[in-house]
């Protein structure tokens, strides 16, 4: 969006927004979306583009959103305004923005070709988004290479803008890493899935691997991009579903939860680490504890949880930090006992949860995404976003590096309008580090670095005194003033002053000399005279050809090196 455009859309919606009260968005994490959750050269750049605290983004200042989304795989997020449009910004390296084309976006941007949908869901995986309109279709756009986008072909790698899905009566749609969930109101047809079935996530009881070759042990995994019903819900109806990388949470109209996809840690809550490719029961879910129409359920990259028993009860398993055991079953989080949890999103390894009029967090952070500002960077506990203290949390969303809040501005007072903005400023230095990274300093072979080591020498010899002293910075002079003994000359023996040619050409030379130090740099000074020495290996043995005084040939027997006599080098002979 141009700057023109996002200032115009957000002084309207600002305006709009003060006469109804209305929700915004605030963003913590990195801005960085080229380079987030990737080993790069030259390391990760610290904390520059960085928002350690909740701020808010200047296009959607005063835009009413009602909910956003990332995924627990993805580095792009999505934002849904009240009145329908789709804003999405970050990595779009597979047209997961659907703009058209691959350039990544710093700022919240509108879908234009989405702009006459009324869009009231939205989903992100890796490198695809999907999105729900209010008249039952559905849309998606990004990487289709595993059948993801359920458009019912594989023949178009990627799609750069939203392509229908085969879906009808869509009511709301889910993302995993590489797959997509898909709710209807079709009647024995409630949740739909497509992409890819490594692990068993889609439901249909195969992961469809097989032998690349007849004679060839690789194996690969049959894509499915037609979205499919789940037979095994057949006869329930589902009305709440999460993904997380490899794996699906679904709940049914009864509020029993069912689980199936990768096992590992534990994250299927069924007290073993096996894959299941067919939804099983979680058993603890059941009788009085079952999930009533206000409970959450959220997944992230290697965990699950929902609330449930109608308390707000927050249950977790899996592997919820990246020390520690893993929880095989879930178990109650004992430090929200007592909180009226609305909201909750999970990351690649961090949590964000809308509770009360607190907005909580917890978990590993390595971008500033929990929104403690820069005094703490992660927690192990759930910790309160002390800035944040006091509003009423709508919406959240996590994705690698980041987190999404949305509050309502209603009895906030002016705090909203206190926090930091983020207008994009950060692109010069986003440039600034793709241009190192991508466009490291010039390796020279050894033969150019001979060439510059000659062309310096030049250069230092021709350089006059005067020259040399305005380009010495104080620490060189300092340097230099140290080294005055080593630096002044005597007085010539045939008595020429210091204004003569040849005490002009020995300060020269020795100038150099004192500028580079003892490295290379000596080479182009003068030799001084050599002082007379005898036998032995010192540094003040002179060199060949500089006409000092032949040393005292060497006694009979003699090691040369100042010894005894002793016929060889090394002991002496008994």
């Amino acid at each position: 969006m141009p700057a023109s455009a996002a200032a115009g859309v957000a002084a309207e919606g600002e305006e709009n927004a003060a006469e109804a009260g209305g929700r915004e968005l605030l963003y913590c994490g990195t801005t960085r979306f080229d380079i987030m959750g990737r080993k790069v050269k030259g390391g990760m750049g610290g904390s520059r583009g960085n928002l350690v605290s909740p701020t808010r983004l200047r296009p959607l200042m005063g835009v009413d959103i009602r909910f956003v989304a990332s995924g627990c795989a993805a580095c792009h997020c999505v934002a849904l305004g009240a009145d329908g449009r789709c804003f999405t910004w970050g990595r779009n390296e597979k047209g997961q923005l659907g703009h058209g084309d691959t350039l990544l976006r710093n700022l919240p941007t509108v879908v234009s070709e989405l702009s006459k949908y009324n869009i009231i869901s939205a989903s992100i995986g890796r490198n695809h988004t999907v999105v729900v309109t209010d008249d039952g279709k559905s849309f998606a756009f990004g990487d289709n290479k595993h059948g993801q986008l359920g458009t019912g072909s594989l023949r178009k790698g990627t799609e750069v803008s939203p392509a229908p899905c085969l879906v009808t009566e869509a009511t709301n749609a889910v993302c995993g890493a590489d797959f997509t969930v898909w709710l209807s109101s079709v009647e024995g047809s409630s949740i739909l899935t497509a992409g890819l079935p490594q692990y068993g996530q889609l439901g249909h009881g195969s992961d469809n691997e097989y032998n690349t070759k007849v004679s060839s042990v690789k194996l690969s995994y049959d894509p499915q991009p037609r979205p499919r019903a789940v037979a095994t819900l057949s006869g329930k109806t589902v009305v709440k579903v999460a993904c997380g990388t490899n794996h699906t949470v679904a709940v049914d109209s009864s509020g029993f939860v069912y689980t199936w996809g990768f096992g590992g840690y534990g994250r299927l809550g069924h007290n073993e680490q096996k894959d299941e490719w067919q939804p099983r029961l979680v058993q603890i879910f059941q009788k009085n504890n079952i999930l009533g129409p206000n409970d959450i359920i959220s997944a992230g990259s290697a965990s699950s949880a929902c609330t449930a028993g109608g308390r707000g009860q927050l249950y977790m398993w899996g592997k919820l930090k990246n020390s520690g055991d893993e929880w095989m079953y879930p178990k109650p989080v004992t430090d929200l006992s007592g909180w009226n949890i609305r909201c909750m999103a999970s990351g690649s390894m961090h949590h964000t949860v809308g509770a009360d009029d607190s907005c909580i967090s917890w978990g590993h952070s390595e971008y500033g995404e929990l929104g403690y500002g820069p005094t703490q960077k992660s927690s192990v506990n759930p910790k309160k976003v002390d800035i944040l203290e006091g509003m009423h949390v709508t919406s959240v969303g996590c994705g690698v590096g980041m987190s999404l809040i949305v509050v309502d501005r209603a009895n906030v007072g002016n705090k909203i309008d206190q926090l930091d903005t983020f207008d994009g400023d950060s692109d010069a230095l986003f440039q600034e580090n793709m241009k190192s990274l991508y466009f490291p300093p010039r390796c020279y072979s050894k033969e150019e670095q001979d060439t510059n080591k000659s062309q310096q020498h030049a250069r230092h010899e021709t350089e006059t005194p005067e020259q040399a002293a305005k380009k010495a910075t104080p620490t060189a002079n300092s340097r230099s003033n140290k080294r005055k003994t080593t630096v002044d000359q005597p007085k010539p023996e045939d008595g020429t002053d210091g204004s003569g040619e040849e005490t002009k050409e020995v300060q020269r030379s020795h100038g150099t000399s004192t500028r580079r130090g003892r490295g290379r740099g000596a080479k182009t000074a003068a030799t001084p005279e050599a002082k007379p020495s005898g036998r032995g290996r010192g540094r003040g043995r002179p060199k060949k050809g500089t006409g000092s005084p032949d040393p005292a040939p060497l006694e009979a027997g003699s090691s040369g090196r100042g010894g005894k006599k002793s016929g060889k080098r090394g002991r002496p002979r008994k």
